[in-house]
């Protein structure tokens, strides 16, 4: 023993004691390591127990919603849930620097912490709350429009998160007006080199306030796109293509160039020009008319006269058809009913049209010769006899079971090529060469 007391061993064993009872009474943060661990105990118990003490506050505010009639209120407590359990973790932060005994530095340190969750939870709940609350709106909402409420929406939203942050920043003891004063310096900078964005975000105002779309409308804009309006951000519009495609338009180009809104359509039009054949008499073309006329009259699918223009009349007269106007509005606007509302008309006037025994014309022309030159009259065309055409396939070479239906055929046509005259300079002797031109009179295309 005197020679480890020699060696110095015993006292570094109590140098090395001195030093574990050190920790254990300020190894955590300046506080006894069981006050630390009773601390992170309670942090543990307060995090996981955060969803159950939110799902019974909520269940508690549920049931005092769930009395009334309107589902307002059912929306708001929905939207608090989240900030709810935001609660339990800053007391479990409170109550954990209680328990630390935490001092100095320390404790205002878990004092900033938890106001500023705190802050963040309220905050957050305004946040949500932005939407619901918006939504009471009804009147305004169908005066101003969806898009207009949705833009209200997420500046209130901005701000909100705005002030948020400020306030939290002067929790831990940051200037804001200092920064803020930075800020604006900073966008006189980004103003002059953001002229576009400033533009677009005008547009944008302008686009809402004069409701030239809406979320879900089908626009035209020449040059630029055709789809439907899915979304109308601050610096661009969200047209999605009819192939699917998105494609995101500033608003500047919605703002200046023309746009066709298909969706503010009050009827739909069918304009078709129904060709008829020339030799249908006027009884006919009349009753035809009548008809057709009578079919959209009485049917409901359409608008009547009073209230749109509705015409069927002979129109004119086409090249080859004496064309029949239908001129009509349906009362819907929904594309696939529209479509079908059309092909019962085109099936009436096809029936109406075959009952009449009239029918439909198309494009034909009619080449007329008032003389040819000498020698190109048309001749007649005999057709041979059944010995002609047997003596021409005994003259070929090839056997008749052995030959292909287009030697056959070939063999049939030798022989009945008629000759005649041949203008200057074409006539060939031999083989080679044109060995004649066949003319006949022009046959009208039906």
């Amino acid at each position: 023993m005197e020679q480890l007391t020699e060696l110095g061993f015993v006292q570094s064993l109590q140098d090395f004691w001195a030093q574990v009872e050190n920790v254990l009474s300020t190894g955590f943060l300046g506080q006894p390591i069981g006050r630390g661990v009773l601390a992170l105990v309670i942090l543990l118990v307060a995090f996981f127990a955060r969803g159950l003490i939110a799902k019974l506050i909520v269940a508690t505010l549920g049931k005092l919603a769930g009395e009334t009639e309107t589902q307002f209120d059912d929306k708001l407590v929905e939207a608090l849930k989240p900030p709810i359990s935001l609660l339990p973790v800053a007391a479990g932060i409170f109550f954990a620097a209680q328990a630390m005994g935490a001092e100095g530095d320390v404790d205002s340190f878990f004092i900033s912490f938890t106001q500023s969750v705190i802050i963040f939870a309220i905050f957050w709940a305004l946040y949500r709350l932005v939407k619901p609350l918006l939504k009471l709106a009804g009147r305004v909402q169908q005066v101003l429009g969806e898009t207009f409420i949705g833009w209200v929406s997420r500046i209130l939203q901005g701000v909100i998160v705005f002030i948020g942050g400020a306030a939290i920043l002067n929790v831990w003891g940051i200037p804001v007006i200092p920064f803020l004063a930075s800020l604006s310096l900073l966008s006189v900078a980004v103003a002059l080199g953001a002229q576009d964005l400033f533009k677009n975000l005008i547009a944008g105002m302008t686009i809402i306030a004069e409701q030239r779309l809406a979320k879900g409308d089908w626009v035209f804009v020449d040059g630029v796109v055709e789809g439907t309006v899915e979304d109308v951000g601050f610096r661009s519009t969200t047209v999605r293509r009819f192939d699917k495609a998105p494609v995101y338009v500033p608003n500047a180009k919605l703002a200046d160039n023309p746009l066709v809104n298909f969706s503010r359509m009050t009827h739909r039009r069918i304009y078709w020009k129904i060709g008829l054949e020339y030799r249908t008499d006027s009884e006919t073309l009349n009753k035809i008319r009548g008809a057709i006329a009578d079919y959209i009259e009485k049917t409901d699918d359409f608008a009547p006269a009073s209230d749109v223009s509705t015409f069927v009349h002979i129109d004119e007269f086409g090249d080859s058809a004496v064309n029949l106007m239908v001129y009509c509005f349906t009362k819907t606007t929904t594309w696939g009913e529209w479509l079908a509302i059309k092909e019962q008309l085109a099936f009436f006037i096809k029936k109406t049209v075959e009952e009449h025994e009239a029918s439909f014309a198309f494009p034909s022309r009619s080449l007329y010769f008032e003389k040819l030159p000498d020698g190109f009259a048309p001749e007649t065309f005999s057709p041979p006899d059944e010995d002609e055409d047997d003596a021409d396939e005994d003259d070929t070479e090839v056997p008749s079971k052995n030959r292909s239906k287009s030697v056959k055929g070939s063999a049939k046509g030798r022989g009945r090529s008629t000759k005649g005259p041949q203008p200057k300079g074409r006539a060939v002797d031999g083989d080679g060469g044109d060995k004649g031109t066949e003319a006949g009179d022009g046959e009208e295309g039906e």
